[in-house]
């Protein structure tokens, strides 16, 4: 009957056999589940097919820190040259400094003689302002530092240190009562503290000039002995004492 026959083969198997790593044309039959690699490559082997983990340097590789070594020297002597460069420059600008200062500004000077004491002393150093009169008129009592007149300057003295006393225009004269007399008036000086003044006549000073006398009268080469200096003359004005410290101090 239809229902009760049994079929004549048996049934298929759904899935297909395990390949085998056997190789067929030498009858090895193969060990189920190993077959050959993907893409038909054969395993790797485990004894030394593989490359060596440690990379073998490039042939250039050795050149390397001495290359880097020379970029650091050169380094350093670029900048070696950049600082001898800034340290010229700023030493230039420091001394084109001091000539300009020296020059239009300010300027030290040393006293030499006795001439100006008691307010000057011997090794004094003073600063002369030049700027003063290019601003204003030279006034009296202002301590001037003036180019030394013909015959009196030396191998060491170029300039001498005095005080304006006679103004253009004015007669001034020297008595014997030991006081200066400017058109007739006597002259009030504090700073001679009792220093008397030395005799001399009567004398007009010309215009654009100046009567000079030294604090130290009787010991003084001053306008005295070669008459009023012009204006010209003049180098500045004496307006700060700087030396020594302990009498450190505005004139």
């Amino acid at each position: 009957m239809a229902g009760d026959v049994a079929p004549d083969f048996p049934p298929m198997s759904l899935h297909s056999p395990e390949p085998t790593s056997g190789d067929p044309e030498r009858g090895d039959p193969g060990t189920p589940g190993r077959g050959r690699s993907p893409a038909g490559h054969d395993p790797i082997s485990a004894r030394g097919s593989t490359p060596s983990s440690t990379a073998r340097p490039a042939a250039g590789d050795d050149t390397v820190a001495p290359a880097r070594r020379g970029v650091q020297r050169q380094q350093r002597t670029k900048r070696r040259q950049r600082q001898i460069i800034e340290w010229v420059v700023l030493i230039a600008c420091a001394l084109g400094i001091a000539l300009v200062i020296k020059t239009f500004l300010f300027q030290a000077f040393y006293i030499p003689s006795t001439s100006m004491t008691p307010t000057l002393e011997v090794g004094d150093r003073v600063l002369v302002n030049k700027l003063s009169y290019h601003l204003h008129d030279v006034h009296r009592g202002d301590i001037v530092v003036f180019t030394a007149p013909p015959g009196t300057e030396t191998a060491q003295i170029k300039d001498l240190v005095k005080r304006v006393v006679g103004l253009p225009g004015e007669t001034i004269e020297g008595r014997a009562d030991g006081h200066v007399y400017i058109d007739g008036r006597l002259l009030n000086e504090p700073y001679l503290h009792g220093v008397a003044s030395k005799t001399f006549p009567a004398e007009r000073v010309p215009a654009h000039s100046y009567f000079v006398l030294g604090d130290n009268r009787p010991s003084s080469k001053d306008s005295t002995v070669f008459h009023a200096i012009s204006r010209s003359k003049i180098v500045g004005r004496v307006f700060v004492r700087i030396w020594p410290l302990g009498r450190l101090g505005f004139l």
